[in-house]
């Protein structure tokens, strides 16, 4: 028993050992290891192109500071970063406490087979493509579709919601809370399901009810993953959703939804201005990291708690 000891507490195995004996997690793991080397590491060792003028043949020349002065200096960035920071604002604030009400509410559900139903109806949308989403979503809206004709039943004017500014933006946020409510509260309803019963046999015994259980015993409990979620998101701030705008853009409504990401997608893939398009992602990227750490900061100093 002695001599199996340190195989079985992985004390004092040499690590090529420990890789050979857990190969098929390793080999399990591989294709996620790859996706983040190819797709996140590689990009950012040639994030370099952003001080370089691009050329297919030859030596890169370099540039400076010269792509960033003309970020700044368009008037079209301007416009364009508002957007993002509105649409991100939206998706990442107002809808944050909306996956935390969802899992409380699921908890609140007695009934486990249809607590079961509602979250698989909740959890599908998120497994579709945005290019099925918004078909959906731009059928629904159009002038002949079901939300103009129950308007009709009303005596309501028909409304082409798809190319009205004022309200575009907000139907990204309710396409984004439909797709996403289920998934994002996975994780507040799985922290709630860790709780102790024993709180709630010491709180019922106490007289406490299903709102001042959820006030004194499950909120608090949600504290820490809430800090974490939010922080985390942050790093997403400039993102705003760029498969989402692309797929609910039109003419009519481009200059009011367009974002970072479909700029960076204009102007690099599209018009081949790839050292240009470099620039604004790495703006966009330092950006994130300067909001994550400095809101797990300040987070720290306030509650203690952070992401680490």
């Amino acid at each position: 028993m002695k001599n199996h000891m340190p195989a079985l507490l992985n004390i004092s195995v040499p690590w090529r050992k420990r890789l050979w004996n857990e190969r098929v997690l390793y080999l399990m793991l591989l294709p996620t290891l790859l996706f983040f080397v190819i797709f996140r590491v590689i990009p950012i060792l040639n994030m370099r192109l952003a001080f370089f003028q691009f050329r297919a043949r030859g030596a890169w020349q370099f540039v400076g500071l010269r792509y960033f002065r003309m970020i700044f200096t368009s008037p079209a960035f301007s416009r364009i970063l508002l957007n993002t920071l509105i649409i991100s604002v939206m998706k990442y604030i107002l809808l944050f406490p909306g996956f935390v009400i969802f899992a409380v509410m699921l908890n609140e559900l007695r009934l486990s087979l249809f607590r079961k139903y509602i979250q698989i109806v909740s959890y599908l949308p998120h497994f579709l493509s945005w290019v099925v989403i918004a078909g959906i979503w731009i059928n629904a809206l159009s002038l002949s579709g079901g939300v103009n004709e129950i308007r009709a039943l009303f005596g309501a004017p028909a409304v082409d919601f798809m190319t009205n500014r004022g309200m575009i933006r907000w139907i990204l946020m309710f396409c984004e809370a439909w797709r996403s409510l289920g998934w994002d509260s996975i994780f507040f309803f799985t922290a709630i399901l860790t709780i102790n019963p024993s709180l709630y046999e010491a709180a019922e015994i106490d007289g406490a009810g299903r709102f001042t259980m959820i006030r004194r015993i499950i909120l608090p409990a949600l504290v820490t993953p809430m800090i974490t979620i939010f922080i985390l998101n942050l790093g997403f701030f400039l993102d705003a959703g760029f498969d989402q705008v692309l797929n609910f853009s039109n003419a009519a409504v481009e200059s009011t939804i367009d974002i970072l990401d479909t700029y960076i997608y204009r102007i690099g893939v599209v018009e081949g201005q790839y050292s240009l398009a470099t620039a604004v992602g790495l703006i966009k990227g330092v950006v994130g990291v300067f909001l994550v750490l400095g809101t797990h900061i300040v987070s720290k100093s306030l509650t203690g708690k952070g992401v680490w």
